[in-house]
């Protein structure tokens, strides 16, 4: 059992399929970013994942910093922030994953096709 599990309702799933030129550009942009959500010990907490929300929704592209833990639990982290949020997983390197949500009222980032 995963102490930090939050079991929230599922915003509707509106993640787009990305082709890995996206992704590869979108990995890109990333890079030059800092964690914008940092969780603590108790992980991936309702507030957290709310709070994530809004980040998306203002920038699209955000880097989290993991709490720390073995790789299963910082799986179990991602997947708690990507079902509660409805983003999708770009890039992870240890404790630090890119999550990425399209704004549907106003897109900030151009893709490529």
């Amino acid at each position: 059992m995963i102490p930090f599990a939050v079991h929230l309702p599922r915003i509707g799933d509106t993640r787009m399929a990305l082709s890995s030129s996206q992704v590869r550009y979108l990995r890109s942009l990333a890079h030059d970013l800092n964690p914008v959500v940092l969780l603590g010990n108790k992980g991936a907490t309702a507030a957290v994942v709310k709070e994530l929300g809004q980040a998306l929704d203002i920038h699209e592209l955000v880097k989290v910093k993991l709490s720390g833990g073995d790789k299963d639990e910082r799986q179990a982290q991602i997947d708690v922030l990507t079902d509660g949020t409805g983003a999708q997983k770009i890039h992870q390197i240890g404790h630090v994953v890119v999550l990425f949500r399209r704004n549907a009222d106003e897109p900030k980032i151009a893709l490529p096709r």
